[in-house]
């Protein structure tokens, strides 16, 4: 059983690529916001979307952000997020699974640094959702 901690909503800014003879990597530049019960703020400038393929290999992922704002208990702070994945085979509704690691400077959310953590990244008009949540 899970019970969503984080709600996140990406928009791409620019993407970076390169194409080699052994693999190719992408790094995907974004901003966006979170609105949701735990939090509610922005992720400041910087967030990068890490994606490499070794040729013959499935395609994995380490997006890296800090997010900005007020949490659950109105105080201010920030959240720190690392979400790695292998692209295998999103299927047809595009959904990925990852595994986040958080750090927050938040009294009231730090429970999240220990927590067992699973992420989904979803489409959504204009970008990505990324929903994090904790399993028992």
């Amino acid at each position: 059983m899970s019970e969503t901690v984080l709600t996140v909503e990406v928009a791409l800014d620019e993407i970076v690529e390169v194409h080699g003879s052994a693999g190719e990597a992408a790094m995907l530049l974004f901003h966006g916001k979170s609105e949701c019960d735990n939090f509610k703020g922005t992720i400041l400038p910087g967030g990068v979307d890490t994606q490499k393929e070794a040729k013959g290999s499935a395609r994995v992922l380490s997006a890296r952000y800090i997010l900005e704002g007020t949490d659950v208990a109105g105080e201010k702070c920030r959240i720190f997020i690392e979400n790695n994945g292998k692209i295998t085979d999103p299927g047809p509704d595009g959904i990925i699974h990852t595994k986040p690691m958080i750090y927050t400077d938040s009294k009231a959310l730090s429970w999240m640094e220990t927590a067992n953590l699973v992420g989904t990244v979803s489409p959504i008009e204009g970008g990505v959702l990324i929903t994090i949540c904790q399993v028992e």
